[in-house]
């Protein structure tokens, strides 16, 4: 992107918001396991007690140390998948101490709690095991009881949306990033030879392009899943496979025009190969055009993914995609806690508007006909 695409871009106060929102949230996914509250692999750390809180609720917990402690990964591994909790979460009222022990009120929900013992030596490390009682209590409170705010509220299981929503952030951007590369590369193959040979070449990748031009999207990518199964890459693979289309039509109209300028002449007398021409002298020629169409695929693509979620043939449960989330949540849209289904809505609605609105800036300052 040139200089002065980047100056013009910059002008518009809708292009500016647009390209912090997609940087934004490009930033969010990739260091969503340092961002998010609840680091879990997928955050899904489940509390059950806390099911579909609302906005800003918060809440003392207890950590309470697993048997068995699980696996814990180097710190590659975690900003990548998140680290295993070494505790259970359990929600209290209040707490005291009595001797060697600690009484809790168990919280169950608003207005129910029940009393809950739990012995010191439950809660502590081995080297605190023989220090005085005094310490030992001190040890407790600073370290096993915390209070957690859930800003954006929890869904129905009790899990944090706030942390779903930012690890979530990683399936709309990776199946955008995905579904541009394969329907771009598609696209771009099969439409530049299209244009650039004709004849027979150009009849029949029309007829394969109007073959499939002719199938409803959706019913296209069911096929294609079918075939290579649900899944985390097989979902963006289908999308990608079903979006190069659109691409390859507008790529073959752009090299048709550019095959008969001058320049591309010059370069046949002179003897230079076909696939060089295509690629050295026509393609980078219509790079306004194909950053037009990238953005116009990222945004359907993040709105596929999030349709085929909904319906629950996309990304699989317990991975947090922002369609899934609206599915597993989309009833309570008709009672009074509709968070956990607005939320993620609204991501996905401001995600694909500022690609869009990217898209048509791009479109304006380039000139893109076609």
């Amino acid at each position: 992107m040139s200089n002065n695409v980047v100056h013009k871009l910059l002008k518009r106060p809708l292009s500016v918001m647009a390209i912090c929102m997609i940087i934004g949230t490009s930033l969010l996914s990739v260091f969503a396991y340092v961002l998010a509250p609840d680091n879990t692999p997928y955050s899904n750390n489940m509390i059950v007690e806390l099911g579909a809180k609302p906005p800003g609720f918060s809440r003392q917990l207890l950590l309470l140390p697993k048997a068995q402690r699980p696996f814990q990964t180097g710190t590659l591994a975690g900003l990548l998948n998140g680290r295993p909790s070494d505790n259970v979460l359990v929600p209290l009222n209040s707490y005291s101490f009595e001797g060697a022990d600690l009484h809790i009120k168990h919280y169950i929900d608003d207005g129910v709690a029940d009393d809950v013992v739990y012995p010191l030596r439950q809660l502590l490390p081995l080297n605190l095991l023989k220090s005085d009682i005094l310490q030992q209590r001190k040890y407790v409170e600073e370290h096993c009881i915390v209070s957690r705010t859930f800003y954006l509220g929890t869904d129905r299981y009790g899990r944090d949306i706030l942390s779903r929503l930012i690890t979530g952030s990683r399936v709309s951007l990776s199946v955008g990033f995905v579904a541009v590369f394969l329907s771009l590369s598609i696209g771009i193959i099969l439409g530049s030879m299209a244009a650039y040979f004709g004849g027979k070449t150009d009849n029949a990748v029309m007829w394969l392009i109007n073959i499939l031009w002719s199938i409803p999207t959706l019913l296209l990518v069911f096929a294609i899943t079918l075939t290579i199964g649900k899944g985390f890459w097989e979902i963006f693979v289908a999308i990608g496979l079903t979006m190069w289309v659109g691409a390859a039509r507008l790529i073959r109209g752009q090299v048709m025009v550019l095959r008969e300028m001058e320049y591309v002449t010059a370069a046949k007398a002179l003897g230079v190969s076909d696939m060089r021409i295509i690629y050295r002298h026509i393609l980078p020629n219509i790079a306004g055009p194909l950053m037009v169409i990238a953005a116009g695929n990222f945004a359907a693509a993040i709105l596929t993914e999030a349709g085929l979620s909904f319906l629950g043939i996309g990304v699989q449960p317990p991975q947090p995609s922002w369609g899934l989330m609206i599915k597993e949540h989309y009833n309570f849209l008709l009672t009074n806690k509709p968070f956990p289904a607005l939320i993620p809505g609204i991501a996905i609605m401001l995600l694909v508007y500022s690609f869009n609105i990217l898209g048509n800036a791009l479109r304006d300052i380039l000139d893109v006909k076609g």
